[in-house]
């Protein structure tokens, strides 16, 4: 038994409120424009936020009508308070993303580059992102954990925390042995997180003219994971 897979084994079970899980649902297009407000808000300075709110729209919709993706929101009062989106082919899902709705997103794309022309060269580095963050050992996994927002006022509540965990019981349920994410290389709060739930550091790689990090997940070994019979 590797040293990572006992860790794994001995991290302390995630305590599900049944209130919280009850406002928890899949995501829906009647949720986009909460969603988008909510990406805008904690991603403002992303490419896909960059170009522009009509660009963000079309592309979760678009995203949302695609088998490979996997939203959740957490929904008080009838408000998107907060989201996750992942997926359990990441590559695959945005390849027939762009060529199923290449129309409508390319025109939110022509917009939002006149809008903001310096977003040009970011957005031709994104075509190799998956390339690029599938470091040394992780070239097969394709499980992916994408964004997580929420509302500071929900922070320390153990809310985002839940939906992490609804989206990897989701993944493991799908069949994926592991799940990867992407931080900034500074991001010091994402790498306790991360490391907290027994995220593995798999390796660096630069994007977006910057030093990123690639972290793995051993669903299978996890054991806060509802992982199938």
């Amino acid at each position: 038994m590797t040293t990572t897979t006992s860790k794994l084994q001995h991290l302390s079970a995630f305590e599900v409120d049944p209130e919280i899980l009850a406002r928890m649902h899949p995501m829906e297009e009647a949720h986009v424009d909460d969603v988008c407000r909510l990406h805008l808000a904690a991603m403002g300075n992303s490419l896909w936020a960059r170009l522009g709110p009509v660009f963000l729209r079309r592309l979760y919709q678009a995203l949302i009508k695609n088998p490979n993706f996997i939203g959740l929101v957490y929904v008080e009062e009838d408000r998107v308070r907060g989201f996750i989106a992942g997926s359990e082919n990441g590559p695959h899902m945005m390849r027939r993303v762009l060529s199923d709705h290449t129309l409508s997103l390319g025109a939110a794309t022509i917009r939002g580059v006149l809008r903001r022309p310096n977003v040009a060269w970011p957005l031709l580095e994104t075509l190799r992102y998956f390339g690029k963050s599938g470091v040394a050992g992780t070239e097969t996994i394709v499980a992916e954990s994408m964004f997580c927002s929420f509302e500071p006022e929900l922070r320390g509540k153990r809310i985002s925390g839940l939906i992490n965990k609804l989206l990897f019981d989701e993944l493991a349920r799908r069949g994926a042995d592991f799940v990867k994410i992407t931080t900034d290389a500074d991001n010091a709060a994402a790498a306790r997180q991360l490391t907290s739930w027994g995220f593995k550091r798999a390796g660096e790689f630069r994007f977006y003219r910057k030093p990123m990090l690639t972290w793995t997940l051993d669903l299978k070994a996890c054991t806060r994971i509802d992982n199938p019979a």
